[in-house]
Protein backbone atom coordinates (compact mmCIF):
# COMPACT_ATOMS: atom_id res chain seq x y z
CA UNK A 1 0.00 0.00 0.00
CA UNK A 2 1.58 3.50 -0.31
CA UNK A 3 2.59 5.66 2.03
CA UNK A 4 3.64 8.74 2.69
CA UNK A 5 6.38 10.50 4.81
CA UNK A 6 4.90 11.36 7.73
CA UNK A 7 3.16 14.72 7.41
CA UNK A 8 2.13 17.55 10.22
CA UNK A 9 -0.30 19.23 7.70
CA UNK A 10 -2.37 15.59 6.95
CA UNK A 11 -2.41 15.29 10.65
CA UNK A 12 -3.47 18.26 11.56
CA UNK A 13 -6.10 18.20 9.03
CA UNK A 14 -7.39 15.51 10.15
CA UNK A 15 -7.38 17.11 13.66
CA UNK A 16 -9.58 19.84 12.56
CA UNK A 17 -12.12 17.68 10.96
CA UNK A 18 -12.17 15.71 14.65
CA UNK A 19 -12.72 18.81 16.15
CA UNK A 20 -15.46 19.91 14.00
CA UNK A 21 -17.13 16.38 14.82
CA UNK A 22 -16.43 16.82 18.53
CA UNK A 23 -18.65 20.54 18.57
CA UNK A 24 -21.36 18.22 16.77
CA UNK A 25 -21.11 15.43 19.65
CA UNK A 26 -21.01 18.03 22.40
CA UNK A 27 -23.88 20.19 21.23
CA UNK A 28 -25.84 16.51 21.53
CA UNK A 29 -24.14 15.78 24.99
CA UNK A 30 -24.59 19.35 26.21
CA UNK A 31 -28.34 20.53 25.19
CA UNK A 32 -30.26 17.69 24.18
CA UNK A 33 -30.94 16.39 27.25
CA UNK A 34 -31.86 19.59 29.05
CA UNK A 35 -34.14 20.00 25.78
CA UNK A 36 -35.37 16.65 26.03
CA UNK A 37 -36.68 17.55 29.86
CA UNK A 38 -38.81 19.81 28.43
CA UNK A 39 -41.07 16.84 26.83
CA UNK A 40 -40.57 14.30 29.57
CA UNK A 41 -39.35 13.47 32.96
CA UNK A 42 -38.68 10.09 32.40
CA UNK A 43 -34.81 8.83 32.39
CA UNK A 44 -36.02 5.82 30.34
CA UNK A 45 -37.97 7.54 27.42
CA UNK A 46 -34.97 10.48 27.05
CA UNK A 47 -31.94 7.78 27.44
CA UNK A 48 -34.17 5.68 24.70
CA UNK A 49 -34.07 9.06 22.24
CA UNK A 50 -30.52 9.60 23.02
CA UNK A 51 -29.66 6.04 22.25
CA UNK A 52 -30.89 6.62 18.61
CA UNK A 53 -27.46 7.69 18.01
CA UNK A 54 -26.14 4.16 19.39
CA UNK A 55 -28.36 2.33 17.02
CA UNK A 56 -27.59 4.58 13.83
CA UNK A 57 -23.78 4.22 14.78
CA UNK A 58 -23.72 0.30 15.20
CA UNK A 59 -25.27 0.07 11.27
CA UNK A 60 -23.95 2.66 9.40
CA UNK A 61 -20.27 3.35 10.07
CA UNK A 62 -19.44 -0.75 9.56
CA UNK A 63 -21.41 -0.85 6.24
CA UNK A 64 -20.54 2.64 4.63
CA UNK A 65 -16.70 2.01 6.00
CA UNK A 66 -16.71 -1.13 4.23
CA UNK A 67 -17.74 0.27 0.78
CA UNK A 68 -15.33 2.78 1.19
CA UNK A 69 -12.44 0.09 0.97
CA UNK A 70 -13.36 -0.70 -2.44
CA UNK A 71 -14.44 2.38 -3.72
CA UNK A 72 -12.80 3.84 -6.89
CA UNK A 73 -12.77 7.33 -7.45
CA UNK A 74 -10.56 10.40 -8.40
CA UNK A 75 -11.95 11.77 -5.13
CA UNK A 76 -10.34 9.37 -3.08
CA UNK A 77 -12.01 6.27 -1.14
CA UNK A 78 -12.96 8.42 2.24
CA UNK A 79 -13.32 12.16 1.03
CA UNK A 80 -16.73 11.93 -0.79
CA UNK A 81 -18.09 10.23 2.39
CA UNK A 82 -16.36 13.08 4.81
CA UNK A 83 -18.01 15.81 2.12
CA UNK A 84 -21.91 14.64 1.82
CA UNK A 85 -21.84 13.45 5.98
CA UNK A 86 -20.11 16.95 7.07
CA UNK A 87 -22.51 18.88 4.81
CA UNK A 88 -25.74 17.20 6.07
CA UNK A 89 -24.49 16.91 9.41
CA UNK A 90 -24.64 20.88 9.01
CA UNK A 91 -28.02 21.07 8.00
CA UNK A 92 -29.17 18.76 10.94
CA UNK A 93 -27.93 20.41 13.43
CA UNK A 94 -29.47 23.93 11.95
CA UNK A 95 -32.50 21.55 11.85
CA UNK A 96 -32.87 20.54 14.92
CA UNK A 97 -32.96 24.09 16.47
CA UNK A 98 -35.36 25.07 14.85
CA UNK A 99 -37.83 22.05 15.55
CA UNK A 100 -37.21 23.01 19.01
CA UNK A 101 -37.77 26.51 18.59
CA UNK A 102 -41.11 26.08 16.59
CA UNK A 103 -42.29 23.68 19.42
CA UNK A 104 -42.73 20.72 17.59
CA UNK A 105 -43.82 17.46 19.51
CA UNK A 106 -41.56 15.38 21.24
CA UNK A 107 -41.44 12.65 17.80
CA UNK A 108 -40.83 15.42 15.57
CA UNK A 109 -37.87 16.82 17.60
CA UNK A 110 -36.63 12.97 18.36
CA UNK A 111 -36.73 12.86 14.55
CA UNK A 112 -34.36 15.87 14.05
CA UNK A 113 -32.24 13.98 16.54
CA UNK A 114 -32.11 10.52 14.17
CA UNK A 115 -31.68 12.72 11.52
CA UNK A 116 -28.14 14.29 13.00
CA UNK A 117 -26.76 10.81 14.08
CA UNK A 118 -27.65 9.69 10.47
CA UNK A 119 -25.86 12.58 8.74
CA UNK A 120 -22.65 12.28 11.40
CA UNK A 121 -22.12 8.57 10.77
CA UNK A 122 -21.79 8.36 7.13
CA UNK A 123 -18.50 9.66 7.58
CA UNK A 124 -17.62 8.25 11.05
CA UNK A 125 -15.49 5.58 9.76
CA UNK A 126 -13.69 7.53 7.11
CA UNK A 127 -12.78 10.28 9.47
CA UNK A 128 -11.19 7.40 11.25
CA UNK A 129 -9.45 5.40 8.38
CA UNK A 130 -7.40 8.40 7.44
CA UNK A 131 -5.02 8.59 10.37
CA UNK A 132 -4.06 4.69 9.32
CA UNK A 133 -4.29 5.43 5.57
CA UNK A 134 -1.75 8.44 5.98
CA UNK A 135 0.36 7.24 8.75
CA UNK A 136 3.06 4.31 9.14
CA UNK A 137 3.16 1.87 12.07
CA UNK A 138 5.29 3.32 15.03
CA UNK A 139 4.11 6.76 14.13
CA UNK A 140 0.61 6.67 15.05
CA UNK A 141 0.86 7.28 18.60
CA UNK A 142 2.05 10.84 18.11
CA UNK A 143 -0.82 11.21 15.49
CA UNK A 144 -3.58 9.90 17.35
CA UNK A 145 -2.40 12.36 20.28
CA UNK A 146 -2.78 15.26 18.44
CA UNK A 147 -5.78 14.21 16.87
CA UNK A 148 -7.57 13.26 20.03
CA UNK A 149 -6.46 16.44 21.81
CA UNK A 150 -8.41 18.37 18.85
CA UNK A 151 -11.56 16.40 19.32
CA UNK A 152 -11.80 16.93 22.65
CA UNK A 153 -10.45 20.61 22.32
CA UNK A 154 -13.60 20.55 20.67
CA UNK A 155 -16.05 19.35 23.03
CA UNK A 156 -14.63 21.85 25.27
CA UNK A 157 -15.23 24.86 23.15
CA UNK A 158 -19.14 24.16 22.69
CA UNK A 159 -19.65 23.21 26.43
CA UNK A 160 -17.77 26.63 27.24
CA UNK A 161 -19.66 28.74 24.71
CA UNK A 162 -23.32 27.09 25.80
CA UNK A 163 -22.25 27.86 29.61
CA UNK A 164 -21.22 31.59 28.49
CA UNK A 165 -24.28 32.22 26.66
CA UNK A 166 -25.97 30.14 29.52
CA UNK A 167 -24.82 32.48 32.42
CA UNK A 168 -25.04 35.67 30.46
CA UNK A 169 -28.85 34.58 29.24
CA UNK A 170 -29.63 34.13 33.44
CA UNK A 171 -27.96 37.03 33.87
CA UNK A 172 -30.69 39.51 30.84
CA UNK A 173 -33.57 37.38 31.94
CA UNK A 174 -33.76 36.61 36.06
CA UNK A 175 -34.58 33.11 34.92
CA UNK A 176 -33.20 30.89 37.56
CA UNK A 177 -33.58 27.78 35.12
CA UNK A 178 -30.73 27.84 32.63
CA UNK A 179 -32.50 26.36 29.37
CA UNK A 180 -35.31 28.23 30.23
CA UNK A 181 -33.64 31.40 30.31
CA UNK A 182 -31.50 30.58 27.37
CA UNK A 183 -34.66 29.84 25.27
CA UNK A 184 -36.02 33.15 26.19
CA UNK A 185 -33.21 35.08 24.36
CA UNK A 186 -31.62 35.08 20.87
CA UNK A 187 -28.55 33.01 22.10
CA UNK A 188 -30.32 29.57 22.07
CA UNK A 189 -29.39 29.33 18.38
CA UNK A 190 -25.81 30.56 18.41
CA UNK A 191 -24.35 27.12 19.38
CA UNK A 192 -26.23 25.91 16.74
CA UNK A 193 -25.15 28.03 13.99
CA UNK A 194 -21.91 27.95 15.09
CA UNK A 195 -21.55 24.32 15.09
CA UNK A 196 -23.27 23.80 11.64
CA UNK A 197 -20.32 26.24 10.37
CA UNK A 198 -17.60 23.96 11.80
CA UNK A 199 -19.40 20.66 10.44
CA UNK A 200 -19.32 21.95 6.90
CA UNK A 201 -16.37 23.94 6.77
CA UNK A 202 -14.15 21.02 8.23
CA UNK A 203 -15.65 18.84 5.66
CA UNK A 204 -14.73 20.77 2.67
CA UNK A 205 -11.29 21.80 4.44
CA UNK A 206 -10.67 18.32 4.11
CA UNK A 207 -12.27 17.28 1.03
CA UNK A 208 -10.04 20.01 -0.66
CA UNK A 209 -6.53 20.01 1.25
CA UNK A 210 -5.97 16.66 2.17
CA UNK A 211 -4.82 13.69 -0.31
CA UNK A 212 -5.23 10.03 0.32
CA UNK A 213 -2.52 7.57 -0.93
CA UNK A 214 -3.31 6.11 -4.12
CA UNK A 215 -6.05 3.06 -2.91
CA UNK A 216 -4.12 -0.50 -3.13
CA UNK A 217 -4.95 -3.35 -5.02
CA UNK A 218 -7.13 -5.70 -3.16
CA UNK A 219 -6.22 -9.10 -4.24
CA UNK A 220 -8.10 -11.08 -1.66
CA UNK A 221 -11.21 -9.07 -0.86
CA UNK A 222 -13.83 -10.16 1.97
CA UNK A 223 -17.07 -9.99 1.65
CA UNK A 224 -19.13 -8.50 3.79
CA UNK A 225 -20.13 -11.93 5.78
CA UNK A 226 -16.52 -12.89 5.91
CA UNK A 227 -15.46 -9.13 7.12
CA UNK A 228 -18.16 -9.67 9.78
CA UNK A 229 -16.94 -13.15 10.23
CA UNK A 230 -13.49 -12.66 10.70
CA UNK A 231 -13.73 -10.18 13.73
CA UNK A 232 -15.95 -13.00 15.84
CA UNK A 233 -13.06 -15.78 14.70
CA UNK A 234 -10.12 -13.30 15.50
CA UNK A 235 -9.72 -13.35 19.10
CA UNK A 236 -7.21 -10.04 19.02
CA UNK A 237 -10.04 -8.21 17.10
CA UNK A 238 -13.15 -9.41 19.69
CA UNK A 239 -10.99 -8.94 22.36
CA UNK A 240 -10.65 -5.24 21.91
CA UNK A 241 -13.83 -4.38 20.44
CA UNK A 242 -15.79 -6.14 23.51
CA UNK A 243 -13.09 -4.26 25.81
CA UNK A 244 -13.99 -0.69 24.15
CA UNK A 245 -17.49 -1.52 24.14
CA UNK A 246 -17.23 -2.03 27.95
CA UNK A 247 -15.53 1.48 28.82
CA UNK A 248 -17.31 3.53 25.83
CA UNK A 249 -20.75 2.42 28.00
CA UNK A 250 -19.07 3.18 31.32
CA UNK A 251 -18.33 6.85 29.54
CA UNK A 252 -21.99 7.07 28.29
CA UNK A 253 -23.28 6.44 31.97
CA UNK A 254 -21.79 9.59 33.00
CA UNK A 255 -21.75 11.30 29.29
CA UNK A 256 -26.04 10.57 28.92
CA UNK A 257 -27.19 11.18 32.60
CA UNK A 258 -24.92 14.03 33.68
CA UNK A 259 -27.79 16.71 34.32
CA UNK A 260 -29.26 13.91 36.25
CA UNK A 261 -26.66 12.85 37.99
CA UNK A 262 -26.13 16.45 39.34
CA UNK A 263 -30.04 17.00 40.11
CA UNK A 264 -30.33 13.77 42.10
CA UNK A 265 -26.47 14.30 43.80
CA UNK A 266 -26.96 18.57 44.83
CA UNK A 267 -30.82 18.61 45.19
CA UNK A 268 -32.17 14.80 45.97
CA UNK A 269 -33.83 13.94 42.78
CA UNK A 270 -33.95 14.79 38.83
CA UNK A 271 -37.18 16.67 38.30
CA UNK A 272 -37.14 18.98 35.49
CA UNK A 273 -36.86 22.07 37.92
CA UNK A 274 -33.57 20.46 39.23
CA UNK A 275 -32.09 19.55 35.88
CA UNK A 276 -32.59 23.06 34.30
CA UNK A 277 -31.38 24.37 37.05
CA UNK A 278 -27.74 22.38 36.95
CA UNK A 279 -27.27 22.62 33.63
CA UNK A 280 -25.23 25.46 33.52
CA UNK A 281 -22.90 23.24 36.39
CA UNK A 282 -23.17 20.28 33.73
CA UNK A 283 -21.63 22.21 31.12
CA UNK A 284 -18.89 23.79 33.20
CA UNK A 285 -18.15 20.40 34.47
CA UNK A 286 -18.20 18.96 30.76
CA UNK A 287 -15.77 21.54 29.67
CA UNK A 288 -13.46 20.77 32.73
CA UNK A 289 -13.29 17.09 32.15
CA UNK A 290 -12.69 18.10 28.87
CA UNK A 291 -9.43 20.17 29.95
CA UNK A 292 -8.14 17.02 31.73
CA UNK A 293 -8.91 15.08 28.73
CA UNK A 294 -6.28 17.19 27.47
CA UNK A 295 -3.97 17.30 29.43
CA UNK A 296 -3.96 13.18 29.39
CA UNK A 297 -4.04 12.75 25.42
CA UNK A 298 -1.12 14.05 24.34
CA UNK A 299 1.16 12.17 26.81
CA UNK A 300 -1.22 9.23 26.52
CA UNK A 301 0.06 9.17 22.55
CA UNK A 302 3.33 9.58 23.49
CA UNK A 303 3.34 6.70 25.62
CA UNK A 304 1.34 4.35 23.77
CA UNK A 305 4.77 4.51 21.28
CA UNK A 306 6.69 4.13 24.50
CA UNK A 307 6.03 2.07 26.75
CA UNK A 308 3.29 -0.05 24.83
CA UNK A 309 0.00 -0.46 23.79
CA UNK A 310 -1.33 -3.03 26.48
CA UNK A 311 0.21 -0.99 29.38
CA UNK A 312 -0.44 2.65 28.32
CA UNK A 313 -4.43 1.56 27.78
CA UNK A 314 -4.68 -0.20 31.27
CA UNK A 315 -2.79 2.67 32.84
CA UNK A 316 -5.54 5.17 30.94
CA UNK A 317 -8.51 2.59 31.96
CA UNK A 318 -7.25 2.27 35.99
CA UNK A 319 -7.01 6.06 36.12
CA UNK A 320 -10.35 6.69 34.13
CA UNK A 321 -12.29 3.53 36.55
CA UNK A 322 -10.95 4.94 40.34
CA UNK A 323 -12.75 8.19 40.42
CA UNK A 324 -16.20 6.47 39.57
CA UNK A 325 -15.71 4.36 42.44
CA UNK A 326 -15.17 7.01 44.34
CA UNK A 327 -18.41 8.77 42.87
CA UNK A 328 -20.96 6.34 45.27
CA UNK A 329 -19.87 8.25 48.17
CA UNK A 330 -19.89 11.84 47.01
CA UNK A 331 -22.16 14.17 48.41
CA UNK A 332 -21.13 17.41 47.49
CA UNK A 333 -20.31 19.60 44.12
CA UNK A 334 -16.44 20.01 45.25
CA UNK A 335 -15.99 15.99 45.04
CA UNK A 336 -17.93 16.30 41.77
CA UNK A 337 -15.42 18.58 40.50
CA UNK A 338 -12.65 16.59 41.85
CA UNK A 339 -13.61 13.11 40.82
CA UNK A 340 -14.72 14.00 37.22
CA UNK A 341 -11.41 15.97 36.57
CA UNK A 342 -9.37 12.92 37.78
CA UNK A 343 -11.82 10.43 35.24
CA UNK A 344 -11.06 13.27 32.28
CA UNK A 345 -7.21 12.68 32.85
CA UNK A 346 -7.55 8.79 32.55
CA UNK A 347 -9.99 9.05 29.73
CA UNK A 348 -7.65 10.76 27.45
CA UNK A 349 -4.99 8.52 28.12
CA UNK A 350 -7.28 5.60 27.64
CA UNK A 351 -8.56 7.43 24.36
CA UNK A 352 -4.90 8.28 22.52
CA UNK A 353 -4.21 4.69 23.66
CA UNK A 354 -6.93 2.84 22.26
CA UNK A 355 -7.77 4.84 18.66
CA UNK A 356 -4.38 3.12 16.76
CA UNK A 357 -5.19 0.06 17.82
CA UNK A 358 -6.92 -1.00 14.90
CA UNK A 359 -4.70 0.48 12.57
CA UNK A 360 -1.99 -1.69 14.22
CA UNK A 361 -3.56 -4.78 14.58
CA UNK A 362 -4.47 -4.76 10.66
CA UNK A 363 -0.39 -3.87 10.18
CA UNK A 364 -0.21 -6.69 12.10
CA UNK A 365 -2.31 -9.28 10.41
CA UNK A 366 -1.30 -7.48 6.71
CA UNK A 367 -5.02 -6.03 6.38
CA UNK A 368 -4.20 -2.67 5.55
CA UNK A 369 -6.21 -2.48 2.94
CA UNK A 370 -9.15 -2.79 5.12
CA UNK A 371 -8.92 0.17 7.67
CA UNK A 372 -12.35 1.14 6.46
CA UNK A 373 -14.15 -1.95 7.31
CA UNK A 374 -12.49 -2.13 10.77
CA UNK A 375 -12.78 1.09 11.72
CA UNK A 376 -16.22 1.27 10.81
CA UNK A 377 -16.85 -2.08 13.41
CA UNK A 378 -14.49 0.05 15.84
CA UNK A 379 -16.97 2.60 15.77
CA UNK A 380 -20.10 0.10 15.90
CA UNK A 381 -18.35 -0.76 19.16
CA UNK A 382 -18.48 2.95 20.63
CA UNK A 383 -22.03 3.21 18.98
CA UNK A 384 -23.17 0.23 20.83
CA UNK A 385 -22.23 1.49 24.23
CA UNK A 386 -24.83 4.80 23.56
CA UNK A 387 -27.73 1.94 23.01
CA UNK A 388 -27.22 0.27 25.52
CA UNK A 389 -26.24 2.82 28.11
CA UNK A 390 -29.28 4.71 26.98
CA UNK A 391 -31.82 2.17 27.76
CA UNK A 392 -30.51 0.21 29.99
CA UNK A 393 -29.03 3.48 31.72
CA UNK A 394 -32.62 4.49 32.55
CA UNK A 395 -33.77 1.60 33.21
CA UNK A 396 -31.34 1.14 36.07
CA UNK A 397 -32.02 4.53 37.35
CA UNK A 398 -36.13 3.72 37.21
CA UNK A 399 -35.48 0.67 38.66
CA UNK A 400 -33.62 2.42 41.50
CA UNK A 401 -36.08 5.23 42.40
CA UNK A 402 -34.51 7.78 40.55
CA UNK A 403 -30.88 7.35 41.61
CA UNK A 404 -28.23 8.46 39.36
CA UNK A 405 -25.84 7.72 41.41
CA UNK A 406 -25.94 3.97 41.05
CA UNK A 407 -24.52 4.10 37.66
CA UNK A 408 -21.04 5.41 38.75
CA UNK A 409 -20.01 2.03 40.60
CA UNK A 410 -21.41 0.30 37.27
CA UNK A 411 -19.50 1.95 35.08
CA UNK A 412 -16.29 1.69 37.08
CA UNK A 413 -16.72 -2.11 37.19
CA UNK A 414 -16.69 -2.43 33.10
CA UNK A 415 -13.49 -0.44 32.98
CA UNK A 416 -11.93 -2.70 35.26
CA UNK A 417 -13.29 -6.04 33.54
CA UNK A 418 -12.33 -4.57 30.18
CA UNK A 419 -8.72 -4.72 31.43
CA UNK A 420 -7.29 -8.32 31.40
CA UNK A 421 -9.10 -8.71 27.48
CA UNK A 422 -6.64 -5.98 26.48
CA UNK A 423 -4.03 -7.47 28.17
CA UNK A 424 -4.27 -10.97 27.08
CA UNK A 425 -4.11 -9.45 23.40
CA UNK A 426 -1.25 -11.65 21.52
CA UNK A 427 -0.52 -9.09 18.29
CA UNK A 428 -0.84 -5.63 19.66
CA UNK A 429 2.67 -4.38 20.37
CA UNK A 430 4.80 -3.39 17.13
CA UNK A 431 7.58 -5.72 15.97
CA UNK A 432 5.48 -9.01 17.27
CA UNK A 433 4.38 -11.22 14.41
Amino acid sequence: MERKKFSWGVVIGLALLGFSRSTGWALNKGLSFPLLSSYTESAFIKGTILALEGFIGILIPPLLGYYSDTLRSKHGRRRPFVMIGGLLAGIAVLMIYTSYALGVPLAGFALTLAVFYFSMHIYTAQFRALMPDTIESGERGKASGVITLFEWAGNLFLFGLAGFLIAKAVAETGESESIKALAQTPYLKIPFIVTSLFLIGAALFVYFIVREPKAPEIMEDESLVNYLKSIVTNRDFLKFYAAQTLWWMSFEFVAIFLYGILAFILHGSASEENVKAVTSLGLYLMALFNVTVLLGALPGGLIYDKIGRRLSIIVGGIVFALPQLWGWFIKTQTQIVIALALAGLGWGILMAASYPVIGDLLTQYEKEAFTGRYYGFFEATRSLPVLLAGTIGGAIVDLAGGNYRVLFPIGAIMVLVAMPMIWSMKKLEVGKK
